[in-house]
């Protein structure tokens, strides 16, 4: 039952964002619902993610599916990159160098934060889950490019918020790592 509700969940939340990779549709839609299409769209992915969040639980207390088992070294470049993917979400907020360098840091942090999490987990659903949002950014991306979404192309002057960058990552990464992970996951990061 799990697998089945990660995988509707999936399909709506990732079928909402792979919609508005397809602009003349996109702008129909919103001409016609006018501000209302922000709203449904919010609403959709909301409830898309509902169901990934609901169904990959469900899964993981009834029994993971094994497909593989990741060596042990492994973790060690999860944890370098998850810190690499947080570093990308503070950088999708702040002007800086690193964002004209991503040029789509919120994009890079997604598929780090997927390629992560797929060198770790060995198991159907959870390659499913970070699989499907790693095949997602890559076509997200392409996307972008094809349309000349070029994204931050200028760096402000300065480093300071580059700094702010590094040091909001490297809490994000943290407080990932230390609290989410471990009490909402179940699953430590550090330490075991």
């Amino acid at each position: 039952m799990g697998l089945a509700i990660l995988i509707l969940g999936l399909v709506v939340f990732l079928g909402t964002h792979i919609f508005v990779t397809f602009r003349d549709r996109r702008a129909a839609l919103i001409a016609r619902l006018g501000r209302g299409y922000r709203a449904i769209f919010a609403l959709v992915s909301i409830a898309g993610l509902a169901l990934i969040i609901w169904g990959y639980a469900d899964y993981r207390v009834h029994g993971l599916i094994p497909l593989w088992s990741p060596p042990a070294f492994v973790r060690h470049i999860t944890i370098g990159l998850m810190l690499l993917a947080s570093i990308f979400m503070a950088a999708a907020f702040v002007p800086s160098h690193v964002k004209s360098k991503l040029k789509h840091p919120m994009l890079a942090s997604i598929k780090t934060w997927a390629l992560a999490h797929l060198l770790s987990n060995g198991d159907l659903g959870s390659i499913l889950l970070f699989g499907s949002f790693l095949a997602w950014g890559v076509y997200a991306r392409i996307a972008a490019k094809r349309r000349g979404d070029l994204g931050a192309v200028t760096a402000p002057a300065g480093w300071i918020n580059d700094v702010i960058v590094l040091v909001v990552g490297i809490v994000l990464f943290l407080v990932l790592g230390y609290l989410f992970h471990p009490y909402a996951i179940g699953v430590p990061v550090f330490g075991r």
